[in-house]
Order: structure tokens, then sequence, then C-alpha cells
């Protein structure tokens, strides 16, 4: 295995994005008007994102021992990503996800996730010289609260930039996991399952990342849906609202983000420029269908150029 800036550890899926006009009743049906089949799930939306922005990356989740994932992991080396980590886990088929998206951007997902798609703490273990070398480690939370613990552990004991992207859910986990991140990235629903209150706007956002960031994380991004993001570090603040581009799928938004914020934390960039990148990644998301980002520098700085300065 090459050297690695990032080891991603989260979900690897078939991803079918179909576009509707509108979701048909019970008992009717709908033309599809465009039909996109992608390698998917979380980490490895996320894994893609940080290739696509230049950083070396692997990737650590569960595929089947079926044709379906061979494809996967085909595409995913063909977008530089590093599977040697993957664990084929044998008698178990790949998961499948099903993004139906109508024409106003409102998204629907149907998943088969067999269970033994999800990481163990075993085979976390069983990659812990991965987790060592990287230099940072982005840990998706919609793994099981043992294995997410464990590659949090095992990459802070290293030094690594721990990233954490979701709500640690588990209360007997969360307390150790937040102390082991240096970032934490909460979209709404999951920063209120930690602090108990959704935000709804940039006060409580902001709010809720001083009460994140307590617990351990050195830099916290809580989202307020449908308006941006809040960035709470020691010695600063700030919100940033969502840019005018024109969306079309969100689902892919929070993965580009968390992938753009990881490489600019590498390249040593000042929180806030960091957090000024991973909203503009997010941006650079919303205009094309299903969750798989296509970031360039380029889109990057076209979504830079719409954001206001101040």
């Amino acid at each position: 295995m090459v050297d690695l800036d990032v080891l991603v550890i989260g979900q690897v899926a078939r991803d079918l994005v179909l576009l509707v006009d509108d979701v048909p009743e019970a008992g009717d049906s709908a033309p599809v008007r465009r039909r996109r089949e992608l390698l998917g799930g979380k980490g490895a939306n996320q894994a893609v994102g940080v290739a696509q922005l230049g950083a070396r990356v692997g990737l650590l989740g569960v595929v089947g021992d079926d044709e379906v994932g061979d494809r996967l992991l085909a595409q995913a080396r063909d977008d530089g990503v590093d599977v040697g980590p993957v664990v084929r886990r044998s008698g178990t088929r790949t998961g499948l996800i099903v993004d139906l998206l109508d024409a106003r951007g409102h998204w629907r997902y149907l998943e088969d996730l067999p269970e033994a798609t999800l990481l163990t703490a075993a085979d976390v273990a069983d990659a812990e010289a991965a987790l060592r070398a990287a230099r940072a480690v982005l840990v998706q939370l919609q793994q099981p609260a043992e294995a997410a613990l464990r590659a949090a552990r095992t990459a802070h004991a290293a030094g690594r930039l721990v990233v954490l992207d979701g709500a640690p859910a588990d209360p007997a986990s969360a307390g150790e996991l937040l102390a082991a991140a240096d970032v934490l990235r909460a979209d709404a629903r999951e920063a209120g399952i930690v602090t108990g209150e959704i935000p709804r706007d940039p006060d409580a956002a902001l709010a809720a990342g001083r009460a994140l960031r307590r617990r351990g994380p050195g830099l916290v991004a809580v989202e307020v849906a449908g308006a941006g993001n809040a960035f709470v570090w020691p010695d600063g603040e700030l919100f940033l609202p969502l840019s005018d581009t024109p969306t079309v799928d969100t689902t892919g938004a929070g993965d580009a983000f968390v992938a753009a914020l990881t490489v600019a934390l590498l390249d040593g960039e000042p929180r806030e420029q960091a957090a000024r990148y991973a909203v503009a990644a997010a941006g650079a998301t919303v205009g094309h269908p299903g969750g798989r980002p296509s970031l360039t520098r380029a889109a990057i700085e076209e979504q830079l150029d719409r954001m206001p300065v101040g």
C-alpha cells in the first residue's frame, strides 16, 4: 500500500439514481427521465472527492464477494482510490442504494445494506497499519459504534488528524469518540441527536458548535438545513450561507464538504479558509444528480467567487 494522505472509513455500495418528474402514487407508474449507476455509499463518495482534490486516499469498507463488488472496486481504482483495505465479505451481497429524485430536488432513499456490509471492530483492527500510516483518518459515523471508536482511538493514538462525519448516537461511546476527534461535521439532524435540539438558525448552530467543541474536537461544523453552515474553533467562529447555485440533488453535498474540509486542513489552510473551501465544494456538487462528487479546483474557485468575503 502506498503512503496515504487520507484513509476513509465508511460505506461502499452500488448507487442507482433514478430521476422522475413526480413520484407515482401507489398503484401508478412514472417514466424515468434519467438513470445513473455509480460507485456510491458515503465512504466511497468521500474517498472519490478526496482523490479528485489531489490527495492520496484509501478506503476501508465492506463489499460482498459478488460481481457487483468486483465492479465497484474496479471503479474505485479508476477513480484513484486505494482499495487495499476494503473487506470482501464471503457470502454477502454488496449494498445497494436507490436514490429516487423528483423534478423539485426532493429525494427518497431505498437502501439494501445487509448488516454484513457494515464494518466490525475486528475489520478495523486488521487495518490498523493503514490507520496509523495515513495522515488523516475520516470516520463516517453511520458505521457501528464499536468500529468507529476503534478507528478513531487508533488514529488518535498515532497522532493522526481524526475527522468524524455524523453524530455519535451511542451514549456509551460518544464521549470517547468526541474526545478523540480533531474535527466533527454534523448536519442539522445529527447535531440535534447529540445536543438535544436541531439548530434552525445561525445563532443556534453556532451555539451547538460551541457545545460540541467543548467535548473535544478542535473544529466543529454544524449545518442549518437550507441556510448554511456554522464553524467553531478555539479562537474563532463564523457562519457561511449557502451559495445561490441551482440545486438538482443535495445528497452528495455533505460528502463533498467533508472531503474538501479534510484536504484543506491537511494542506495547512487557516480554519476560515478551510471552512470556505468546504462550503464551496458542497456547492459544486448539488448541480448534478446522485451523491458522487465531481470536484475540480475550477469548480471550487467558481463557488468561492459566489461567496461573500466578510
